[in-house]
């Protein structure tokens, strides 16, 4: 097996910033998918210079699979400190691969009220789509094997990296 060179997350932060930077607004609502989303998240609202408080969404009981693949974390409650109706709002993933993640954010963001607009934000595209969902801002594309899957991690620190897992 072939091993994949990964990219520099901080390059990827800095190039996923740049491109988000003329589409957001002070008042554009960022939020993040639990846990590397949420992360990225947090970074990204820093860097962005928002007004409106990040927030952060867990989808464990929004997952079409989640009675068959059951909790892989310790759920926490979403947070969202702002309100969604109306707003413009921008959904960060870390990795975005077959969609069925970001449906379960759209589908428990409604349940908060109808946004004005969702954009989708991931730090990693790497294809695999099973749904017709597709990401406006990109730090990278890399193509993976099936049994290959990239994590984003963050050290005690704070620092973000990605790594290499096998399923």
């Amino acid at each position: 097996m072939t091993k994949t060179a990964l990219p520099d997350t901080e390059q990827l932060l800095a190039a996923l910033t740049e491109q988000m930077r003329p589409h957001v607004s002070a008042q554009t609502g960022l939020i993040g998918i639990v846990t590397g989303g949420a992360w990225l998240a947090e970074r990204l609202h820093r860097d962005l210079k928002l007004e409106v408080p990040y927030g952060i969404l867990d989808v464990s009981f929004y997952r079409d699979d989640f009675q068959r693949k059951g909790l892989k974390h310790k759920v926490s409650p979403s947070e969202i400190p702002f309100e969604v109706e109306g707003r413009d709002l921008i959904l960060v993933d870390d990795v975005l691969y077959t969609g069925r993640t970001i449906r379960a954010a759209m589908n428990e963001l409604f349940d908060y009220g109808r946004p004005a607009s969702i954009r989708l934000a991931a730090l990693i595209d790497r294809g695999g789509r099973e749904l017709p969902i597709a990401a406006q801002f990109v730090g990278a594309t890399l193509a993976l094997p099936a049994q290959q899957n990239i994590e984003l991690k963050r050290d005690a620190q704070g620092r973000l990296s990605l790594a290499l897992t096998q399923d």
